[in-house]
């Protein structure tokens, strides 16, 4: 089970990854913000080790603005994925990229529910 959820943790790493080489994601508190207020924010993650104050600045805001909200990995990985320093927040600007981030983020949230 275990090893199930690494290989879809590396797939939402890579379409990170991919995402910010094509010209599709912006990472930061700010740009985050400013993506998700704008509208064109499809998808927004929030590491999990990101202040308390961060997770409910943006949970507000993308409830707001119905834009869907993930925690997932820590500030160091989500930089690493995207080839930057430690990031708290990312927003995927592109529909197509979001539809498969989040259909990969349901199935590593529903991998950690599941006994082993």
């Amino acid at each position: 089970m275990n090893q199930q959820r690494n290989k879809i943790q590396s797939k939402i790493y890579s379409l990170l990854s991919l995402a910010m080489k094509a010209g599709k994601l912006v990472s930061g508190e700010f740009a985050t913000d400013k993506s998700v207020k704008s509208g064109s924010a499809w998808v927004v993650l929030v590491s999990e080790d990101a202040s308390d104050n961060t997770k409910k600045g943006f949970s507000d805001a993308c409830s707001f603005y119905d834009i869907p909200r993930y925690f997932f990995g820590t500030k160091e990985e989500l930089g690493r994925a995207i080839g930057k320093s430690m990031r708290s927040s990312l927003a995927i600007t592109d529909e197509n990229f979001a539809k498969s981030l989040i259909k990969h983020l349901e199935q590593s949230v529903n991998c950690e529910g599941e006994e082993e």
